[in-house]
């Protein structure tokens, strides 16, 4: 299923055809796919190229790794997850190498998630980045360090069959995306008074 942009300017197909399923097929990610995915995401930028993020990888043929990543959902979301063949979750290293707190680690984490989701989308791979995560579950699994946090987790794989959802989870899936408008994210002059675009 394709769920393409309505976009009211010219972007990248990339960006156009990108979504977040949750019907996943069981085909495995090729381990060069992977790769580049891990690659994209490692030439993010970052304040003073501190390179904050981190990720760990499951998929399901490691069984015990995936079981555990999976266990990291809250319920809804591990429900349709399962079905992913690779499950990634992102973490930020909330401090600087000197020990200072780092205020732009989860943006820059989540710049470098951006990059691989466009990455994902030339590969013809889907990702879902989820919200609802068990972030304390993680650091005790994973045995995060104190200075790191979980930001999402993604599920990554092609799209699979809509028909094997369950219903409301499926009524999501084949709803319209929409956006605002851009009167209402850009402003100039002032706050809330649209640029001129």
């Amino acid at each position: 299923m394709q769920k393409p942009a309505a976009n009211d300017f010219p972007i990248l197909d990339q960006l156009r055809s990108r979504w977040s399923p949750r019907a996943f097929s069981s085909r495995p990610v090729p381990s060069e796919s992977v790769r580049s995915l891990m690659e994209a995401a490692r030439w993010a930028p970052s304040c003073f190229n501190a390179q904050p993020w981190r990720f760990i990888l499951a998929t399901r043929k490691q069984k015990e790794d995936f079981a555990a990543a999976l266990s990291c959902l809250n319920e809804w979301n591990r429900g349709w997850a399962a079905t992913a063949p690779l499950l990634l979750i992102a973490v930020a290293r909330l401090n600087f190498d000197d020990g200072s707190a780092n205020r732009h680690a989860l943006y820059d984490t989540g710049q470098a998630m951006a990059q691989l989701i466009v990455q994902a989308s030339t590969l013809g791979l889907f990702a879902h980045q989820m919200a609802g995560i068990l972030t304390e579950r993680i650091k005790q699994t994973y045995r995060l360090p104190e200075d790191c946090e979980a930001v999402c987790l993604a599920a990554i794989g092609y799209y699979g069959d809509t028909d094997s959802l369950e219903n409301s989870v499926r009524k999501k899936e084949l709803a319209r995306r929409e956006r605002k408008p851009l009167s209402e994210i850009v402003f100039a002059g002032e706050w809330k008074k649209p640029a001129s675009l």
